[in-house]
């Protein structure tokens, strides 16, 4: 944290917290927020890593404190894809430079904001599939998670949602999935090098922002219509995906 200086660390940090709060009012899309805007401070190459350890530390309590309400049917089809996704991501998370990785960042970014905002507007009807969509979005959703810290699981939460599980049921099975992939995340980018000291210095001072913000945005949540949020969620999204590209 030596190369730090304080103006830094306090953007790292609000940036961290307003990404918890937006993940307190949604259940997800920490990364989504935090590490575009990470980017601008620190590189991806710290910044991934560092948002999937604070993430992960929240998926260990959500799956201990939901495990008897998960779906182990879609579970079981789902883990196999997103382990191998999460190798593919890891190789190319290793050998892309930090340019290109923002570039593919902010076109993600900036396509998936649009979507959001043409089901938000237009209003498309709830789409249903078969089980035979856990293989590509396991895979693709683990893949970008891994390339971007974020964005992939969105994917999950598309195909759970659109096989008509409860909500308990839906939250349980996401964070369950995410749980394994975070195993598999954290363990490549431990074995790659990318959890120096200044990575698990941050991570250890961030923390109590990690629980501030989600409690925040638990209490926020209650007071916003899910669909507000998603006009809001997409054009922050878009604003950070268009931010990248230009800078």
């Amino acid at each position: 944290m030596a190369s730090l200086g304080w103006i830094q660390l306090a953007l790292i940090g609000a940036i961290i917290f307003l990404a918890f709060v937006v993940r307190g009012m949604s259940g997800f899309g920490a990364g989504l927020i935090a590490v575009p805007l990470l980017a601008f401070v620190i590189p991806l190459q710290l910044a991934v890593p560092l948002c999937s350890l604070l993430v992960f530390v929240l998926f260990i309590a959500l799956v201990i404190r939901d495990r008897q309400q998960v779906v182990w049917a879609e579970l079981k089809l789902l883990v196999p894809p997103t382990i191998a996704g999460a190798l593919v991501g890891l190789w190319l998370f290793a050998i892309l430079d930090n340019r290109m990785l923002v570039i593919m960042l902010g076109s993600f970014l900036v396509l998936y904001a649009v979507y959001m905002l043409a089901v938000s507007v237009l209003g498309l009807p709830q789409l249903r599939c078969s089980q035979r969509w856990a293989l590509p979005v396991g895979f693709l959703g683990s893949f970008f998670d891994t390339l971007f810290g974020g964005g992939g699981g969105t994917l999950v939460v598309i195909y759970i949602n659109a096989r008509g599980i409860d909500r308990a049921g839906f939250r349980a099975t996401v964070a369950a999935l995410w749980f394994t992939e975070m195993i598999a995340r954290i363990g490549g980018y431990a074995w790659a090098g990318f959890y120096g000291a200044e990575v698990l210095l941050l991570f250890a001072a961030l923390l109590p922002l990690v629980w501030a913000g989600t409690v925040t945005g638990e209490r926020l949540g209650n007071k916003v219509s899910s669909e507000t949020f998603a006009k809001i969620l997409a054009v922050m999204l878009f604003a950070s995906g268009v931010s990248l590209l230009v800078k």
